[in-house]
């Protein structure tokens, strides 16, 4: 009997994994990598694939279309109030009071009760990770007095981003008529917010919850699937109404690239993390990101006018990376340009010229040559011994 039972219980656990993997699995359903970008679409009504380091656009599709964007609104609302935390004019242990307008918030929450103490932390993590619209208003109301004065600063800032077609009206994302955004604009935002510690921390929380001021608790459950179970995948925020459809914008890292993902409009929400997916994959699966410039290597040797040395080694300021595919070359130009009225005293790490990187005739990126030890002239009894040396 124990035997059957045995056999019988091994034989429903692997029933149950099958059914664990298949569950995971639906969502990220991966369609064949295409060669090029020609063969590549996805079943979304706008998207965009961003290198992040370069900024350079590897896929797009409808990429300018001016559609709802649901709860990815929320990523200007944290941003906004990253911004307070980094500048200090709030604190994590601040406090706010939650009003009544902000409590009877539908749509995704955390049910804070009206008039209660929260401090900062709790709803910016409720908003990050649970994407509350309860908790984004009472964030709006404490910075700005109301959420109105709140979407002021929210369309201010898109503008100064680069945000081209961007109009904010609520700080949430609830279904609004005028309120717009397209891929490449939330790609902007999310890019913003990418090297953030505080964004960070709370965008790869899984599972966490929050204790109410009475000691009610809720549970909250990130919204961004892919934290869990796409490879390198740490930042991202999800969105869904009627009006947007499935939204997901999203970011993931593998090893010295980090690509950025946007999906706008699809049909649910298993589609939007699977066109995500498709989309990471074919950047990781076509593309690589090598490191063009060096700034520990030597660039070359240099004469600087009335110098004890007789060549000095200079160095790019910085490193330069950019994407190329992985069978093709990057189509980068790079030149030097070093200042011909150089001569000594100099300073370690003075600028004596740049290397300027082009790519179809047009100039992508510029970085300063440096030197990196100082340069003493050359004194008269230096240059009596220099011409006996020679002898």
């Amino acid at each position: 009997m124990k035997n059957y039972v045995a056999k019988n219980f091994k034989i429903l656990f692997v029933f149950v994994l099958i059914l664990i993997v298949l569950t995971a699995s639906n969502f990220l359903q991966i369609n064949i990598y295409a060669e090029n970008e020609s063969d590549f679409c996805i079943n979304a009504k706008s998207g965009i694939l961003v290198d992040y380091s370069s900024g350079e656009v590897l896929f797009e599709q409808d990429a300018d279309n001016k559609l709802q964007i649901a709860s990815m609104v929320k990523l200007m609302t944290i941003y906004l109030v990253i911004e307070k935390l980094e500048n200090g004019e709030l604190k994590l242990t601040d406090k706010l009071t939650a009003s009544e307008y902000a409590a009877s918030m539908e749509g995704s929450q955390v049910f804070i009760d009206a008039n209660s103490r929260y401090t900062i932390e709790d709803m910016l993590k409720s908003v990050i990770v649970a994407s509350a619209n309860d908790a984004s208003v009472a964030l709006a109301e404490h910075i700005s007095g109301s959420e109105k004065n709140f979407v002021k600063k929210m369309n201010n800032k898109a503008k100064e981003l680069g945000m081209k077609n961007t109009i904010y009206v609520n700080s949430t994302g609830l279904p609004a008529p005028m309120q717009y955004s397209t891929a490449r604009d939330c790609s902007i935002i999310l890019s913003k917010l990418i090297d953030n510690e505080i964004y960070l921390k709370y965008s790869t929380i899984w599972m966490d919850e929050l204790t109410h001021p009475s000691g009610r608790k809720t549970e909250l459950v990130n919204t961004n699937k892919l934290i869990r179970y796409y490879k390198g995948c740490d930042i991202g925020k999800t969105g869904s109404t009627d009006e947007a459809g499935y939204c997901l914008s999203a970011s993931a890292k593998r090893n010295e690239m980090r690509l950025i993902a946007v999906v706008m409009g699809t049909k649910n929400s298993n589609e939007r993390f699977s066109q995500t997916v498709n989309l990471l994959d074919y950047g990781f699966s076509n593309f690589v990101n090598k490191k063009i410039v060096d700034k520990e290597i030597p660039v070359q040797k240099i004469n600087i006018k009335k110098s004890k040395l007789n060549e000095v080694e200079i160095f790019a300021k910085d490193d330069f990376y950019a994407i190329t595919s992985k069978d093709g070359e990057s189509n980068l130009t790079i030149t030097r340009e070093i200042n011909e009225n150089l001569k000594a005293p100099l300073k370690n790490l003075d600028e004596v010229g740049k290397i300027i990187i082009s790519k179809n005739g047009k100039i992508i990126k510029e970085i300063p040559l440096i030197i990196k030890i100082d340069v003493d002239e050359i004194t008269f009894i230096d240059g009596l011994k220099k011409i006996v040396h020679e002898f």
